[in-house]
């Protein structure tokens, strides 16, 4: 999921994903090339950072949603209260085969407006 994400960005905001982190080197910001803003974060965690009581670890990503968008994918269980961001603004998605990519690409680009604007 993570390539398919990489590629959408690439192709769909020319944006490229930046490693910043060296103690997390699987981790990387997707920002907007104008104003440098974060749009999106892909990492790696532990499961229990959203699932109590979960072991093992997940890949996430991190987006910036309108509050409807939010309210609407936490009822359905589609997402989480953004690990360590705002927990108003942004939400976690867990990277698996539970979320449809087109869903998923809606989201990141809801993100990308929003930051955009």
């Amino acid at each position: 999921m993570r390539d398919k994400i990489i590629s959408y960005a690439r192709e769909r905001y020319a944006t490229e994903p930046e490693y910043l982190w060296l103690k997390t080197p699987d981790a990387f910001v997707l920002r907007n090339n104008n104003n440098r803003k974060w749009y999106a974060i892909v990492m790696r965690v532990k499961k229990s950072v959203l699932i109590s009581d979960a072991e093992g670890f997940i890949d996430i990503i991190n987006l910036r949603c309108e509050p409807f968008t939010r309210e609407c994918l936490l009822s359905e269980g589609r997402c989480f209260p953004a690990y360590h961001m705002n927990k108003k603004n942004w939400i976690s998605v867990i990277l698996n085969d539970k979320i449809d990519f087109k869903i998923l690409c809606n989201i990141i680009d809801e993100s990308y407006n929003i930051i955009n604007g």
